[in-house]
C-alpha cells in the first residue's frame, strides 16, 4: 500500500503537530517528563482525550536511553488506562507513523497519537550510532557516524556535484530559516561554520547533538475534517533500504529515496515545500538530486536537521512540519523525508496535499 490516492484505501491526514524545545542539554528531565508537555499540547490542539484515540505508536531508542524496553517508561505520560492498543518501533518516528497509518487503512482505528523523542546529550552520540554498523567488519573498527558522513561528503565532491563552498552555504541557508522557528536549536548567521570534524565536513556542516520530541495525531476520512481546518492528507507514502554494506553502495547516490518516491507519488505533480531528513548539508545534495527538487522548491524553512537534529524524532518532526505549513495555508503539496542509518541507508518518504483554499 504506497499511495492512498488509491480507489479502495482509506483517506489519512496529519490534524496536528507538537514538538518541545530542542535542547543541547535536558539533564534535568526524564524521557517521561520530555515527552508529557508534546503529548498535551498535541491533543489539545484537537480536542481529544488520550481515551479517545484509537492507536497509539512510539518511535525511540534503547541505545539512547541505556536499558532494554525503554519505551514502556512514557506510557506513564501517554496514560494507559483504560486499556490503550499501542505498538513501539526502535526507529525514528516516521516509521512509527507509518504503522500508525497502515493501522488506519485496515480499518482498525480511525484515529492514532504518533510521538518520538530521545535524549543524545547523557552519552557520545557519534559512537552510539557505530552499534548500527555490520558487528563483524564495521562495528569494531569504530567509524564513527561524522566519519561515514564526510567519506560520503568526499565522494560528492569527488564526482563533481558539490564543494566546501556550497555545503557551506547549504548550513548557513538552514540556519537562517531556523530563524523562525522557535523549537531550534541552532539558528541564525551567528552560527559559525567552525573547524573541520572529519575533512571536509567542518561542524557547520553537521547536526547540533541534542534532546527533544514530536508528537503528531492522524485521523481518517470525516474524522480529519472534523479535527483540522485544513488537513495535511497523506496522498503517498513509502519506505525503502538500502544495502547494508556500505561498500555495495554508490554514496553520490540514493536510489531507495527514488523508488520511495516514484511509488508515493512525488513525480506526479508540482511540489512546493520539501522537509528533508538531511542532517549532513552533504545529504541534502543527495536527497535533492533522488526527488528531483529545483530551486523554486522551499527546502527546510524549519532549518531541517541542521538546525535541531533529536535523534528518533527529526524525521517525524520532517513530517509534522510539512504538516504544519499546509494547516497554515503556506504549502499546498508538501513532500517529506526520514532517514536512519548511515549514509542515508534507509528512507522514507510522504507525500502531503491540502485542500483547496
Amino acid at each position: 500500500m504506497a499511495r492512498t490516492s488509491s480507489r479502495h484505501a482509506r483517506e489519512v491526514a496529519v490534524v496536528a503537530f507538537a514538538q518541545s524545545d530542542h535542547l543541547r542539554r535536558t539533564d534535568e528531565l526524564s524521557e517521561v517528563e520530555m515527552v508529557m508537555p508534546v503529548l498535551h499540547q498535541v491533543l489539545a490542539q484537537t480536542g481529544l482525550k488520550a481515551g479517545e484515540i484509537g492507536f497509539t505508536c512510539s518511535g525511540s531508542s534503547d541505545y539512547l536511553a541505556g536499558r532494554a524496553f525503554s519505551f514502556t517508561m512514557t506510557l506513564d505520560g501517554v496514560g494507559a488506562w483504560p486499556p490503550i492498543s499501542e505498538s513501539h518501533v526502535e526507529m525514528d518516528g516516521a516509521w512509527a507513523l507509518y504503522e500508525a497509518w497502515v493501522k488506519i487503512q485496515t480499518g482498525e482505528a480511525d484515529t492514532a497519537l504518533v510521538y518520538a523523542y530521545g535524549k543524545s546529550s547523557p552519552g557520545s552520540v557519534r559512537d552510539v550510532l557505530t552499534r548500527q554498523l555490520d558487528p563483524y567488519y564495521l562495528a569494531p573498527l569504530w567509524p564513527d557516524s561524522v566519519a561515514l558522513a564526510a567519506l560520503q561528503a568526499q565522494a560528492l565532491i569527488d564526482a563533481g556535484e558539490t564543494d566546501e563552498p556550497a555545503l557551506a552555504a547549504i548550513g548557513a541557508r538552514s540556519r537562517a530559516a531556523a530563524e523562525a522557528n522557535p523549537h531550534a536549536q541552532l539558528s541564525g548567521d551567528a552560527v559559525p561554520q567552525g573547524e573541520y570534524q572529519v575533512r571536509p565536513l567542518r561542524t557547520g556542516d553537521c547536526p547540533p547533538v541534542g534532546d527533544g520530541a514530536a508528537a503528531v495525531i492522524l485521523a481518517a476520512g470525516d474524522a480529519a475534517r472534523r479535527l483540522c481546518a485544513r488537513p495535511a492528507w497523506i496522498t503517498g507514502i513509502d519506505h525503502r533500504i538500502e544495502a547494508h554494506s556500505l561498500g555495495l553502495r554508490d554514496l553520490t547516490d540514493s536510489p531507495s529515496t527514488r523508488i520511495a518516491a516514484e511509488h508515493a507519488g512525488v513525480f506526479g505533480g508540482p511540489v512546493d515545500t520539501a522537509e528533508l531528513h538531511a542532517p549532513f548539508s552533504s545529504q541534502e545534495v543527495v536527497l535533492r538530486k533522488a526527488l528531483g527538487i529545483d530551486e523554486s522548491v522551499a527546502v527546510n524553512p524549519s532549518g531541517g536537521a541542521l538546525a535541531a537534529n533529536p535523534v528518533m524524532a527529526a524525521g517525524l518532526i520532517r513530517i509534522g512540519e510539512a504538516a504544519a505549513r499546509i494547516h497554515r495555508g503556506e504549502s499546498d503539496r508538501a513532500v517529506a523525508h526520514a532517514t536512519s542509518g548511515p549514509c542515508l541507508q534507509q528512507n522514507l518518504v510522504a507525500v502531503l496535499e491540502g485542500d483547496s483554499v
